[in-house]
């Protein structure tokens, strides 16, 4: 195992209680702001002493509170690359990345190296300018190479493209992307935008409250998130708790009495569930976790008739640049449910009332 930390750490009212495994393989930290993303790769890379536990590198310890180990941070052969790049503005980008090279070489021998590194981040022509002339995707490229040049174990990545317009954004993760599968180390990412955790890591852990909530490959963790706060932030909107169907609760007439699915590739024992908030009864792959909670992503709510069948009022419709979010209710005292449809589907079915169903295999079960 390349990274190994068991940390906790106390900032006035918070707790950090992280234990994170990773190999030779990239992982995102993800989370809301203030769940405790920064302050542990901070940890990791010596910035911040936990209180307690044990952090090792490829069978290194770099911190161990029982054994009285904490290797200063220049000793951890870490790569960290904050939200902004921190150039030195007195010098010239060739220069920036030099300083990045730890190992005594002669100067032309840096040059080399650094000269190297910056083809690698495309900034051939560079090497001259100063930090205040470049863009921003450009001072965070600088910032990588001189990470790089100094060969580190480990690279951790604080939000780098926070800063950063749409464009950029896009330039800079083309080049991290590269970057994170030719480094062949451990990459911890840490963001708060899920669309970029999927693109550029192999896993995801999901943090909540200092602690992490979910921890997977990132297609399983999309696919069942499991707990409330996990599901929102992979994208879920509609998130919500659910009670155990009344008696007299309106049957599902999609399926049949045995309580299995018909029709379709499932063949599944589900149950039914009342939803309090949304005002709906629906059915729910069965199960025998405690499940509090349900979550719909909105490109699954279907138009048409089908499984958990509902007719129900729209009460918005908000147009995004190439699809629509439309808002629909079971009445004015319910929180509506949010759909997703393209533009030619909704301007086709455009009404006051729509009949739509919900596929219960893409229903997510969830606990607080």
């Amino acid at each position: 195992m390349a990274l190994y930390a068991d940390i906790e750490k106390k900032l006035g009212s918070f707790m950090l209680k992280v234990r994170l495994e990773a190999g030779d393989e990239a992982v995102s930290l993800l989370g809301a702001s203030g769940c405790g993303k920064s302050l542990t790769l901070k940890c990791i890379a010596g910035i911040e002493r936990p209180d307690r536990g044990r952090i090792e590198l490829n069978d290194v310890t770099l911190f161990d509170s029982e054994k009285g180990i904490n290797l200063p941070p220049q000793e951890r052969r870490v790569g960290f690359m904050f939200q902004q790049g921190a150039l030195f503005p007195n010098m010239n980008v060739l220069e920036n990345v030099m300083c990045g090279i730890r190992s005594k070489l002669p100067r032309r021998e840096k040059e080399r190296v650094a000269l190297e590194m910056l083809a690698k981040m495309h900034l051939e022509g560079k090497e001259k300018a100063v930090p205040a002339t470049l863009s921003g995707g450009e001072q965070q490229r600088v910032a990588l190479a001189r990470i790089l040049v100094n060969e580190p174990e480990i690279l951790l990545l604080d939000e780098p493209f926070s800063a950063l317009d749409s464009h950029l954004r896009f330039e800079l993760e083309q080049v991290l992307r590269k970057t994170v599968k030719e480094l062949g180390k451990t990459v911890i990412f840490v963001s708060h935008n899920r669309d970029e955790a999927f693109r550029i890591t192999e896993k995801i852990a999901i943090m909540n409250r200092g602690c992490i909530d979910v921890f997977g490959e990132k297609k399983a963790v999309f696919a069942k998130p499991l707990t409330k706060n996990a599901a929102k932030l992979t994208g879920c909107k509609n998130v919500a708790d659910i009670e155990a169907d009344a008696p007299n609760a309106p049957a599902d007439h999609s399926t049949s009495a045995t309580g299995r699915q018909q029709g379709g590739t499932g063949n599944y024992v589900y149950r039914r569930a009342y939803v309090p908030d949304w005002g709906i009864h629906i059915n729910i792959p069965a199960t025998n976790d405690d499940v509090t909670a349900v979550g719909i992503r909105m490109h699954d709510i279907l138009p048409g008739h089908g499984e958990n069948e509902l007719t129900l009022a729209v009460t918005e419709v908000v147009e995004n640049p190439f699809s629509y979010t439309v808002m629909l209710s079971a009445g004015a005292e319910y929180r509506p449910l949010g759909m997703e449809l393209d533009k030619t589907t909704w301007e086709r079915i455009h009404a006051d009332k729509v009949t739509v169903h919900i596929p219960s295999e893409s229903v997510l079960l969830l606990k607080k």
